[in-house]
C-alpha cells in the first residue's frame, strides 16, 4: 500500500469531515469561482502602474487592482453607503460563495459561522477620512468611519447582510490571516460549534499612506518599468512583493450537512497548522523551524504523511529573503519529498493581497481538484539556486493530486498551513 493510500483511515479517532462546497472571489484576475479560475488559466498578470492614486512619490508604483467592481451588484442602497471597499469586498465574496454552493441559510443562521481574516481591514478608508478631516473639519468625515475601522467590521458585515448568528470571528494575523480564518473555521465545525462556515479573507489596502508604508520599509518591488514581471516568486531576479486588493470566501460544511443536501464538493479540508517565529517583525526565522512546524501540524491533523503531498501552492511572496526561507521550510517539513513535489506560486498573476491572499490561494487549490490542472509559477524565468524546489514552469500541467498543501507566512513571523484533499 502506498503512503498516499495508507494515510487516511476510517477509524473512530478520525475527526468529522469538512468539505469545501462553495467559492466566492473578488480578485484582480477575475471574480467568482469561474472568473478566478479563468484568470489563473489565462496566465496574464494583473499588475500595472497604480491608477487609484498618484504613486509617483514612492519607489514602488505598481499594484494589482480589482477593476469593474460595483458594490451595488451585491449590497442594497442604505447598507451599501455604510460599507467601505474592504467590507464591500467581504460581503460580495460571501454572497458569491453561497451562490456557488447553492446554499440557503434560512433556518440555519444559528448553526453558521463567519471567519474572516484581514491584515489591515478598513485602514485605507480611514486614511481617506483623515484627509477629509484635515481639509474640511469634523463635519466632512463620514459617520461610518468608526464602524469601518474596527477589527470585526468585515466579518460582522457579512453576518448582518446574510442574517448569520453563529460564531463570527475576525483576525488580523498579517499575510496569514485568510489561511488562519479557514483553519479556525475547520476547527469550529469539527468541534460542533457550527455545521456551516463562511471563511476567508478580504483586503483593500490601496491608499497612498497605507501603500507607502510598505514601500518605505523596502518590502515591495521597484520594477516599475516592467510591471508584468515585477512579481516573480522564486526567481533569481525577484526584488519584492507587489501589493494587491481582493477577497475570497469559502463555504465549509460538515459532511453530514453537505450530504443532507447532496452538495457538490470541490475538496475536503483536512488539516491546519499555525505557529509564530517569535523572532522579528519583518524577517522570517532564518532556519524556518516554526514555519515548518506549522506545515507538520497541518499534515498531522490531516493524517497525511509528507510523501503523499501531490502539490504545494507556496506563499511565494517574491521577496528575496522569504522565498529562500520558504524553500528551507518545505525541505524541513516534507523531507525528501520536497525535491520532487510540484510547487508553484501564483502571486505573479494576482499580486499579494496581504490578509486575503491565503484565502485566494486556498480557493485556487480547491479549484485544482475540480479541473485536474496545476498552475505554474508565474514569471519564473531563472529559478534562484537557493530555492531548491520542483517548481512548475511554463503553462502549468495536468495532474490529479490527492493531497494539496497551501502555505501562508506573514509579518510578525505568523505562519499558517492548510491541507486539502480530493473529495
Amino acid at each position: 500500500m502506498t503512503p498516499e493510500h495508507a494515510c487516511r483511515t476510517n477509524d473512530a479517532r478520525r475527526p468529522p469531515r469538512v468539505f469545501i462546497t462553495g467559492i466566492g472571489a473578488i480578485t484582480p484576475i477575475g471574480s467568482g469561482a469561474a472568473g478566478l479560475w479563468a484568470g489563473v488559466r489565462r496566465g496574464e498578470t494583473a499588475v500595472r502602474r497604480i491608477t487609484r492614486f498618484d504613486p509617483s512619490p514612492f519607489p514602488s508604483q505598481i499594484a494589482a487592482e480589482v477593476d469593474g467592481f460595483d458594490g451595488r451588484d451585491f449590497i442594497e442602497g442604505k447598507a451599501l453607503r455604510r460599507l467601505d471597499r474592504f467590507s464591500q469586498f467581504a460581503v460580495a465574496a460571501a454572497r458569491l460563495a453561497l451562490e456557488d454552493a447553492g446554499l440557503s441559510l434560512v433556518g440555519q443562521q444559528n448553526d453558521t459561522g463567519v471567519y474572516l481574516g484581514s491584515a489591515l481591514g478598513g485602514i485605507a478608508f480611514a486614511e481617506e477620512q483623515h484627509h477629509r478631516y484635515v481639509t474640511g473639519g469634523p463635519r466632512a468625515v463620514s459617520p461610518a468611519l468608526a464602524l469601518s475601522v474596527f477589527g470585526g467590521a468585515g466579518a460582522t458585515n457579512i453576518a448582518i447582510a446574510l442574517g448569520i448568528t453563529g460564531p463570527t470571528i475576525a483576525n488580523a494575523n498579517s499575510c496569514a490571516s485568510g489561511a488562519v480564518a479557514i483553519g479556525e473555521a475547520l476547527l469550529a465545525i469539527r468541534s460542533g460549534r457550527a455545521s456551516v462556515a463562511l471563511a476567508g479573507g478580504a483586503e483593500a489596502p490601496l491608499a497612498p499612506l497605507t501603500f507607502g508604508s510598505f514601500a518605505l520599509i523596502k518590502a515591495m518591488s521597484t520594477a516599475n518599468h516592467d510591471p508584468a514581471h515585477a512579481s516573480r516568486p522564486f526567481d533569481l531576479r525577484r526584488d519584492g512583493f507587489v501589493m494587491a486588493e481582493g477577497a475570497a470566501v469559502l463555504v465549509l460544511e460538515s459532511q453530514e450537512h453537505a450530504e443532507q443536501r447532496d452538495a457538490p464538493v470541490y475538496a475536503e479540508l483536512l488539516g491546519y497548522g499555525a505557529s509564530v517565529d517569535a523572532y522579528h517583525m519583518t524577517a522570517p526565522l532564518p532556519g524556518g523551524e516554526q514555519a515548518a512546524r506549522a506545515v507538520t501540524m497541518a499534515l498531522a491533523t490531516a493524517g497525511v504523511p509528507p510523501g503523499a503531498v501531490g502539490y504545494v501552492n507556496a506563499h511565494g511572496s517574491s521577496t528575496p529573503l522569504n522565498d529562500r526561507t520558504e524553500s528551507l521550510v518545505l525541505h524541513r517539513a516534507l523531507g525528501r519529498r520536497a525535491r520532487t513535489v510540484p510547487v508553484s506560486g501564483t502571486k505573479g498573476l494576482h499580486g499579494h493581497a496581504l490578509g486575503a491572499t491565503g484565502a485566494i490561494e486556498a480557493a485556487i487549490c480547491a479549484l485544482t481538484f475540480r479541473h485536474d490542472w496545476l498552475p505554474p509559477t508565474a514569471n519564473l524565468e531563472q529559478a534562484d539556486p537557493a530555492c531548491d524546489l520542483a517548481l512548475i514552469t511554463g503553462a502549468g500541467r495536468p495532474a490529479r493530486p490527492r493531497y494539496v498543501l497551501s502555505t501562508s507566512f506573514g509579518f510578525g513571523g505568523i505562519n499558517a498551513a492548510l491541507v486539502l484533499g480530493r473529495a
